[in-house]
């Protein structure tokens, strides 16, 4: 599809994406989006605002869906199988893995996102928690049902580990590689199962 199909937000936010995942946002200049999108500077103001408010529309645009379908499996998983472990964390893990490999800039998020890890950013950081720290808040809720025996802050731990491990999985840059010929779908179900039972595993486990 070429660039004239998309609205000039679209635009915008996509070539935001592609720079703040190749440059970081500290090193993205409004004139350096506003070229790739080939819009004037003024679309910017008048789209949102900022430079502050642009980055956190291109994490909106993605996280909004992707949170919607987690909530929605959650609740799916609570109501059919309550108390189940594994379907509670393929509640959480297989709408991020299915996003990763969204072929509309799917992959570029997902370095959008190390580069939120990596930089400082207080405002996209305090932005994301107001966002987004409900959902987080019920799949610990759900969780917590599943393994009583942990403790708040251990089942916090456990939680922020399988974040972290999820958001390796889902940049696919690990020592296990899609092989020739099997289907990207494929690929994605094969990791969600094998990260599953992993961190079924350890939230399982013993705190000691």
């Amino acid at each position: 599809m070429t660039q004239q199909h998309f609205s000039t937000k679209d635009r915008l936010l996509h070539a935001a994406e592609e720079l703040f995942a190749q440059q970081g946002f500290a090193s993205t200049s409004l004139r350096q989006v506003t070229s790739r999108a080939d819009v004037n500077i003024a679309a910017v103001n008048y789209h949102f605002g900022s430079k502050e408010n642009l980055v956190n529309e291109v994490f909106r645009r993605r996280m909004d869906v992707m949170s919607g379908q987690r909530l929605e499996a959650l609740h799916k998983a609570t109501a059919t199988a309550p108390g189940q472990l594994d379907a509670i964390l393929a509640a959480f893990v297989e709408p991020a893995l299915a996003m990763a490999q969204d072929r509309h800039g799917g992959g570029a998020f997902i370095r959008v996102i190390a580069r939120a890890y990596a930089e400082s950013n207080d405002s996209l950081r305090k932005f994301l928690s107001d966002q987004y720290g409900h959902v987080l808040r019920e799949f610990a809720k759900a969780l917590a049902a599943c393994v009583p025996q942990l403790g708040k802050e251990e089942l916090y731990w456990r939680l922020d580990f399988l974040s972290g491990a999820l958001t390796y999985a889902m940049a696919d840059f690990g020592l296990i590689k899609r092989p020739s010929g099997m289907a990207e779908t494929t690929h994605r179900q094969r990791a969600a199962k094998a990260l599953i039972r992993f961190t079924a595993a350890g939230f399982k486990a013993d705190a000691t």
